[in-house]
């Protein structure tokens, strides 16, 4: 089955769907204020000397998923270009058009039912919203239409399993401490490959000077062998051992499911950036985000038990409409109860987050002649 038709979170308003368990997302999403701010701060000043803000600012979200984030993000700009505004006597704020972009079997109908409500009468912005179904590694825009575009949480899936990878992985579904060096290797140049990909069509969609916000799921270490930092997949392949131990799972099915995405480095990011050479590279933060990060547990005493539920709810929204076309639909309650207590007494010894690079960048223009790039 091709990965557009598996690669999207679980559907609807459900106990297990991502509209549901999407907290962590919308913490990482929070923790970009920063950056983005500065991003909207400095497109309005580049574009001072034209009144600030183009007339319409068209915006993109990349890997909008369902559920309320987008929106918790579209509020956000929208607040700080406000902001702006007054802070420079603009009385007439800009119209804002919104494109939420997604793989076409991403539940959009659970989005669209949001909209009606978020561009009612008491949204102080003229704001029309479009679905926009189809891969980010591939054009989705006409030529210089967007000024902005944003993407958290969604530049780590890959557009294919790299071939070389196959059963050579094992038990493992994804990159550990004991993959065979050139199943690291086929990763790391596949996510070279989508990512290269993905700067070189946004240059051709982006305006001149336009900007966008990228928040990645990466890792601290250069050598993704030496530490594994994304022990929340790893925990889920042992978990998927132990149901092969139980004869609940096939040990070949467990050997050929193998995970599309790859946790980057800064060193790589930075690396692909540079040579792409469409976009100038203006900043660079990390932020820690914890693997039970959510806003309603802030004040709450931890909770072993809560925490590891929380984290496997989450896992559960993006990886059982892969698991389940993979192995089988019924083993997915038993998977993340599994899971659950696996990952709550890991979280009793250790309170594990993510690492995850934010950056800002603009689109290089060229000179009239089209022979280098301008700043």
């Amino acid at each position: 089955m091709s990965l557009k038709h598996i690669s999207h979170m679980n559907v609807g308003n459900g106990e297990t769907s991502y509209a549901n368990n999407s907290g962590l997302q919308q913490v990482v999403i929070s923790k970009t204020w920063a950056v983005l701010d500065k991003t909207l701060k400095d497109m309005y000043t580049r574009n001072n000397h034209n009144n600030g803000f183009p007339k319409c600012i068209k915006i993109a979200d990349l890997g909008c998923a369902s559920g309320p984030n987008t929106l918790f993000l579209i509020s956000h700009m929208m607040d700080t270009i406000e902001d702006l505004c007054k802070h420079n006597n603009v009385k007439n704020l800009p119209q804002l058009e919104v494109f939420l972009n997604d793989l076409p079997d991403n539940d959009f109908n659970n989005l669209f039912k949001l909209l009606p409500n978020f561009c009612g009468k008491e949204c102080k912005f003229e704001c029309f919203m479009y679905g926009v179904p189809g891969s980010f590694y591939g054009r989705l825009f006409p030529g210089n239409s967007l000024n902005f575009a944003y993407s958290s949480y969604s530049l780590h899936w890959l557009s294919q399993i790299p071939e070389e990878v196959g059963v050579n992985n094992k038990e493992n579904i994804y990159i550990a401490t004991n993959s065979p060096p050139r199943v690291c290797e086929a990763y790391a140049k596949q996510f070279q490959r989508d990512f290269s990909r993905f700067l070189r069509v946004r240059a051709e969609e982006i305006t001149p000077h336009g900007r966008m916000v990228l928040t990645f799921i990466g890792r601290s270490v250069v050598d993704p062998l030496s530490k594994d930092e994304l022990a929340v997949i790893t925990m889920l392949a042992e978990t998927l051992s132990d149901m092969v131990a139980q004869g609940l799972v096939k040990k070949d099915d467990l050997y050929s499911f193998n995970m599309p995405m790859y946790t980057p480095c800064l060193q790589e990011i930075e690396a692909i950036i540079g040579d792409e050479g469409s976009f100038n590279l203006d900043k660079v933060e990390v932020v820690r985000v914890a693997w039970d990060a959510h806003k309603e547990y802030d004040d709450k005493v931890f909770d072993k038990n809560m925490s590891g539920k929380l984290v496997a709810d989450g896992v559960r929204a993006f990886m059982e409409p892969m698991l389940t076309s993979h192995f089988c639909s019924s083993i997915a309650d038993r998977v993340f109860d599994s899971y659950a207590e696996r990952m709550a007494e890991h979280l009793s010894k250790e309170r594990s987050s993510y690492f995850s690079p934010v950056i800002s960048l603009t689109r290089k223009i060229k000179d009239w002649h089209g022979l280098h790039e301008m700043v």
